[in-house]
């Protein structure tokens, strides 16, 4: 069973969501700040975090910032009422992984947390196989009986964004934030033309298929 550790101060959100969580199947622990959540930390084991921004000793920022600097990777999902992009920025900037904003519908949460964990574990094992392939993340290498390719790093990190969350749909921005980085002063177009060149590279694949959703970006089938 999964653990997870809320962090809010404000007791009524706590509680409903302790109690959807536990409705999901997830154990849940509870806190009402940041210095409340590292030292639950240091004595139990956590799987994922959601936690709120305003919350008085140590807001979320600094928690999660506090994290990152230790090496810890754990999942941050931050929930908030600030809904200003500066806002998110800062979030993802100081080491977030998703974010929702007040009020949470509740359904959304829980779907998002299932996500998170499997990319977390998915980023844990470093590996990832459908049918007869394999892509190593450590190598940047994918393998298909006795074959292998080495890839360059950004069409590796693209490949396995896309073939971790298969039929989500990313677009061109999400991606680009998320493997050329917020401040990367490439445009979109880059992403198409790495699209182009894992196209060309895999035609002959019959696990998978990068599909464009036109109006929206890309996602990745698995044909079988």
């Amino acid at each position: 069973m999964f653990n997870i550790l809320v962090v809010e101060d404000d007791r009524n959100l706590q509680k409903l969501m302790k109690a959807v969580l536990r409705q999901n199947g997830y154990n849940v622990l509870c806190a009402e700040d940041g210095v409340q959540a590292l030292e639950l930390l240091d004595s139990a084991h956590v799987d994922l975090i959601i936690c709120d921004i305003m919350m008085p000793n140590m807001d979320g920022y600094a928690l999660t910032d506090t994290l990152r600097k230790a090496n810890n990777n754990l999942p941050v999902l931050m929930v908030t009422a600030r809904e200003t992009f500066d806002d998110k920025k800062k979030g993802f900037l100081v080491g977030t992984d998703d974010y929702m904003v007040k009020p949470v519908d509740m359904d959304e949460m829980v779907l998002r947390v299932a996500a998170l964990l499997r990319r977390s574990r998915i980023i844990n094992e470093r590996r990832l196989s459908i049918g007869e392939v394999e892509l190593n993340y450590d190598t940047l290498t994918v393998h298909r009986n006795n074959n292998s390719y080495i890839l360059p790093k950004k069409e590796f990190y693209l490949l396995f964004k896309l073939l971790s969350y298969p039929k989500q749909i990313f677009t061109r921005q999400q991606l680009m934030d998320e493997i050329w980085g917020m401040d990367a002063e490439a445009d979109e177009r880059t992403v198409d033309v790495h699209i182009k060149r894992l196209r060309e590279k895999f035609a002959d694949f019959p696990e998978f298929e990068i599909v464009t959703v036109r109006g929206l970006g890309y996602k990745a089938e698995k044909k079988i």
